[in-house]
């Protein structure tokens, strides 16, 4: 029996991976995922086990999961892509008879009616189907979705969302993969759902003020039309599909969806979630 984490070079794949091992789980004991095996090496190198295995070829996954496994599966990334590739996962952890399937879903599960979670609900019905032991891990939104890429913020002096004065509960990923870490490792979580999202909430409003605060400069919180957003993520080259989601979130983010109140990420991460400040200061240090 083996911990696995599938996509294992991504984000939340590779801090999960860290988490694991900082909570002092045997390398040998943890199994990663990969598409690619020379990306996987650094992983490697730490004694984990390198597992060859692609969303896009179901016939890749036939090996990559063992009976008794405890398997987190981290969601594809590329929208519109997702259902075949979960199909494909799903179909062989059942076939291998795996332990617990904990899956990486979105805040409000089957009740999210934003085009993002279409879907991570179609994943969660696969899963339940399947009769596999599951955990939902329904994350809310990534702050690092907003400060990778301050570049444009500082040259523009503006944050710009079509978001109104909706707020986010956003946390970091290694808050994520820290849950997720003490889902596959602990008792008690089999058969059941999390919504997870950061303690406090922020609005953009907020954001562009901590910005201010850390730069010395005056950042202000551009509010616009989701149209007019439409064409600054597009003008930006992010392809026409997945711009629409994006605009789509910020109209979820001004309904209140994306601001939870649960506290599950911080109990399962066993501490306080990462405050807005504390990710703002890091970015800005890069």
């Amino acid at each position: 029996m083996s911990i696995v984490v599938t996509g294992a070079t991504g984000h939340l794949g590779r801090l999960t991976i860290e988490s694991l091992l900082a909570a002092e789980v045997p390398a040998g004991e943890i199994a990663a995922v990969a598409r690619d095996r020379a990306k996987a090496a650094p992983l490697a190198a730490l004694g984990v086990e390198v597992r060859t295995g692609d969303y896009d070829s179901p016939e890749s996954l036939t090996d990559v999961f063992r009976a008794g496994d405890r398997v987190l599966f981290v969601s594809g990334s590329e929208a519109g892509r997702r259902v075949p590739q979960h199909t494909a996962v799903v179909d062989a952890a059942r076939a291998a008879g795996v332990a617990q399937l904990a899956y990486t879903g979105v805040l409000g599960g089957p009740d999210a009616d934003f085009e993002l979670a279409a879907e991570h609900k179609v994943t969660e019905r696969l899963i339940l189907e399947s009769g596999l032991p599951y955990t939902f891990l329904r994350n809310g939104w990534y702050t690092e979705n907003y400060t990778e890429n301050l570049a444009p913020v500082l040259e523009h002096g503006a944050v710009v969302a079509a978001a109104g004065d909706g707020r986010v509960a956003s946390a970091s990923r290694a808050d994520y993969a820290a849950a997720a870490a003490a889902v596959v490792t602990g008792e008690g979580h089999l058969n059941k759902a999390y919504e997870l999202c950061g303690d406090t909430a922020w609005s953009f409003d907020e954001y562009a003020a901590e910005l201010s605060r850390r730069t010395g400069r005056t950042i202000a919180y551009n509010n616009v039309p989701g149209e007019t957003m439409l064409g600054i993520l597009t003008g930006a080259g992010v392809p026409e599909p997945m711009a629409a989601i994006l605009v789509d979130v910020d109209r979820a983010i001004e309904r209140g969806l994306l601001v939870g109140r649960t506290g599950d990420l911080s109990r399962l991460a066993g501490r306080p979630t990462t405050p807005l400040a504390e990710s703002v200061a890091e970015a800005l240090k890069g």
